[in-house]
């Protein structure tokens, strides 16, 4: 199972990185036989820099082909680590343009970054406008229609809670439960942009953005807004609607009770869709 060190990686010195990073470049965090994933392009950064020593690297939860993150949390143990100010020029000089360290901390004793994670905040980004953004392609999904907020605003209401997701999982997720806590969910027009921001206790697999594909169909008029509660009671993945694209989706940070201290760096400001661009 992917975090579970053996008994001899315990006493191993750990830290803490808050990273970002671009995902259309990427197959998902996780190494996979073949493909270029975040850990495995993170991990080859930290052999050099810690000069061909292996540095294990486990994430606060994974991310797909194409999805975006403004800030995650990943532990890494070695044999030796640098201070955190070296580890965070290293990783600078070292990690490719669409990957960056953000800030560098100690790890507290026994902190498992899956396991510690009390919630998570993804943020899907839709551009509502006929034109292209150039500094936006890959970013945002783009729709040329317009969209009903006050109907998907009614019908997402119904998500919110603990419930059954088994709608909105993606064929082959292997999650053991599916019953999970949808603690926030709102849509908010900015610009030209519609920002559909979710905050759980976890997701299943390709959840948000089935959530959100299923919203959009109600915003288009092509599902009632009753539709939506009618798909969680469902229980079954073909009563919901599609699932949107991954490089609308963005991965604004899980949270830790208490909050995390970075000793060098530190998180970024705002969230995704914020800036100029």
């Amino acid at each position: 199972m992917e975090g579970a060190p053996s008994a001899d990686h315990a006493a191993r010195p750990r830290q803490l990185l808050l990273l970002a990073w671009r995902g259309d470049g990427f197959i998902g965090w996780q190494r996979q036989p073949s493909g270029r994933s975040v850990q495995a392009v993170l991990e080859a950064a930290l052999r050099t820099l810690h000069g061909g020593a292996e540095t294990q690297a486990l994430a606060a939860g994974r991310t797909d082909a194409g999805v975006h993150a403004w800030s995650q949390v990943v532990r890494i143990e070695a044999e030796v680590l640098r201070r955190p100010e070296a580890t965070l020029r290293g990783l600078h000089a070292l990690l490719p343009p669409d990957l960056s360290c953000l800030a560098v901390g100690a790890a507290p004793p026994g902190f498992h970054p899956v396991r510690d994670a009390v919630e998570k905040h993804y943020r899907y980004r839709i551009l509502a406008r006929g034109t292209r953004c150039p500094f936006r392609e890959g970013a945002v999904w783009r729709l040329y229609q317009g969209l009903d907020l006050g109907a998907m605003a009614q019908a997402g209401a119904a998500l919110i809670g603990r419930h059954d997701f088994s709608s909105f999982r993606a064929a082959g997720c292997s999650a053991p439960d599916v019953v999970k806590e949808l603690r926030a969910l709102h849509l908010r027009a900015r610009g030209d942009e519609l920002h559909v921001d979710v905050v759980g206790d976890g997701f299943l697999r390709h959840q948000v953005r089935i959530m959100v594909g299923t919203l959009v169909e109600v915003g288009l008029g092509r599902l009632p807004v009753a539709g939506v509660a009618g798909a969680l009671a469902a229980r079954s993945r073909e009563a919901a609607g599609p699932t949107a694209p991954p490089g609308g989706l963005w991965l604004v940070a899980p949270r830790f009770d208490p909050p995390l201290r970075w000793e060098a760096g530190g998180p970024p400001t705002g969230a995704p869709g914020e800036g100029p661009a």
